[in-house]
């Protein structure tokens, strides 16, 4: 099968600009992407970052899926965690009894956020300390099917009870979502946007150990990667100085909106985040079209990912939008085969 494009917006807010404004932004990216074939588009969960705006992913699916007609819309991801599986699953259902076959559930394990506002959500230390996950997994599963396999709550039903959960994608930066994916027959999605680790690793070994399930019959495997795409390279460099700026500033604890290319180029920067941008630059994937192409072609060939998804951050709205508009012609012109 040809290699399919999604994308993962964390609905990034441009300084200069506010909240409102950042998700209108990303509401015309959706239709555009609906428009250009993707496959699916899913929105993060993040907290307390002044750069993202996607704090809720449940209330960007329900615009998004409004708003667009046959591309996928999810979640990438909820953090299990933060939340009781109950409403994790009454929420999914939800969305899923509305747009019945266009909904995914991807779900990850970290915060989304630093550890006091992780307190903040969790209500306690016990909470934030628990290691935990997989039985919360469980309990929400079985929520979902409407069965009453682990959980302890017997008699409560999350509602809609005639619809069951969309499907479900363990999210993950190292080898024990991939494991866990694997062993319950779950699709599984590398974060190789934002991780140093290699991605080939986790993600070949969850093809390996895949078990198949009432879930999936056959692995499906997810790359996500930090992409700028622009008519010149010297274009996808100065877009991408925004980002690389704002992840030093997140990174020593100075978070801010996204910063405008004029102010990333003339930066100070010293030393030591000189050196962390060029870690950062080392996880984009950033060019023309066609330098772009070859670069997500060699990473899905290596991990042999069935999809790759795509997460652009740009100061400009514009700017991201046409990105994703010439990786999408990229790709139609050259469709990939990835290798088995």
């Amino acid at each position: 099968m040809p290699l399919a494009l999604s994308a993962l917006d964390l609905v990034p807010v441009p300084d200069g600009s506010n909240n409102g404004q950042a998700v209108q932004h990303s509401l015309a990216l959706a239709r555009e992407l609906d428009r250009l074939g993707y496959r699916r588009v899913w929105y993060a969960e993040h907290h307390n970052m002044p750069a993202i705006a996607s704090t809720t992913p449940s209330t960007l699916i329900a615009l998004a899926a409004q708003q667009t007609e046959r591309i996928r819309v999810g979640s990438g991801g909820v953090m299990l965690p933060n939340h009781p599986p109950l409403q994790v699953a009454e929420t999914f259902k939800l969305l899923e009894s509305i747009y019945p076959g266009r909904i995914d559930l991807g779900i990850g394990r970290a915060p989304g956020t630093d550890q006091m506002t992780a307190l903040a959500l969790r209500r306690s230390r016990e909470a934030l300390l628990a290691n935990d996950f997989p039985e919360q997994l469980a309990e929400l599963m079985d929520f979902g099917a409407g069965l009453q396999r682990s959980h302890p709550f017997v008699g409560v039903t999350a509602y809609p009870s005639d619809t069951k959960l969309p499907p479900i994608f363990l999210l993950g930066s190292s080898d024990f979502s991939s494991a866990l994916a694997a062993k319950l027959g779950l699709a599984f999605g590398f974060a190789a946007h934002f991780s140093p680790d290699r991605p080939d690793l986790p993600m070949l070994a969850y093809r390996r150990q895949f078990q198949p399930s009432e879930h999936l019959e056959a692995p499906h495997a997810l790359l996500t990667l930090s992409v700028i795409c622009a008519d010149t390279m010297a274009e996808a460099e100065r877009l991408a100085s925004s980002m690389q700026l704002s992840w030093v500033r997140l990174r020593s604890g100075r978070p801010s909106k996204i910063p405008s290319p004029e102010t990333a180029l003339s930066y100070p920067y010293t030393e030591q985040e000189a050196a962390v941008v060029r870690a950062y630059r080392d996880l984009q994937i950033i060019g023309t079209p066609s330098s772009v192409r070859e670069r997500i072609e060699t990473l899905a060939r290596r991990t042999q990912a069935d999809e790759v998804m795509v997460t652009t951050v740009t100061h400009d709205p514009a700017a991201r939008l046409r990105s994703y508009q010439l990786l999408a012609s990229a790709f139609a012109e050259n469709p990939v085969q990835a290798e088995r």
